[in-house]
């Protein structure tokens, strides 16, 4: 199939940028998007041309390193799917593919379609974890009995990649889901009791201090979602950060 594509080109974080168009002709509907790319790149390497720059790692729907916004969408029309997971069978030939960087004021463009989201390693950082003592008294984790609902639960919230689709596609770029996912992991789990309080108003707290916005309610994260991760788990954060600020 032959296409045309309006990919954003940005070449630094001071640059204002610009959308541009590109050809491309041939394309398989059997390949990938990032595949369509590899191709367009190519394409502009020989003709002496800057490539595109965007991010890729596993491309197998894991990292959560692949992250555009297309023709709208995070990831792409396609559901339940990462970037690297979109197929151009997805695309009719003729069609106008506009691809964009996920766009956040707490994401900022680096290059292209490259976002910084180190602010998510932040948060992750402020709570996003359980301390253990590894002393060598630490109980074995297949002796404590949990429910298997729970268990359920925290690994379906455990699933986030943090990819940041949730944010890209908010019109207030909250990052409620993402942290709602990383709260529960734990607040379902005897292990992470212990810190709860701790973890979910720190959490919180660097999040708003990243300048990710509210939720609105709207539940288009948990729509495009590559992993499906529930709105419930917000729901979860608000319950959690209300005991930990109400306890006295």
């Amino acid at each position: 199939m032959n296409l045309t594509l309006k990919i954003w080109r940005q070449k630094g974080p001071q640059d204002k940028g610009q959308m541009v168009d590109y050809k491309v002709t041939d394309i398989s509907e059997h390949m990938s998007f990032l595949e369509m790319m590899d191709v367009l790149n190519e394409q502009l390497v020989n003709s002496g041309d800057e490539p595109v720059a965007f991010d890729h790692d596993c491309r197998e729907g894991i990292c959560g390193m692949c992250s555009m916004y297309i023709n709208g969408e995070a990831h792409g029309p396609d559901r339940g799917i990462t970037t690297c997971q979109l197929h151009m069978r997805s695309f009719k030939d003729g069609d106008t593919i506009y691809i964009e960087p996920f766009r956040a004021a707490a994401f900022p463009v680096v290059k292209d379609l490259v976002v910084d989201r180190s602010s998510f390693d932040r948060i992750q950082h402020a709570g996003g974890y359980i301390s253990v003592n590894t002393s060598g008294n630490t109980q074995d984790a297949n002796s404590i009995p949990i429910s298997k609902v729970d268990a359920d639960e925290a690994m379906d919230a455990a699933t986030c990649i943090g990819c940041g689709a949730c944010v890209a596609t908010c019109k207030n770029s909250s990052a409620m889901l993402f942290v709602g996912a990383k709260v529960s992991q734990y607040a379902l789990l005897p292990q992470g009791q212990v810190e709860a309080a701790d973890r979910v108003m720190n959490m919180v707290a660097q999040m708003d201090l990243e300048g990710f916005g509210n939720c609105t309610n709207t539940g288009a994260c948990e729509v495009e979602c590559p992993k499906g991760i529930s709105l419930e788990n917000i729901a979860r954060m608000n319950r959690e950060y209300m005991k930990a600020t109400t306890k006295g």
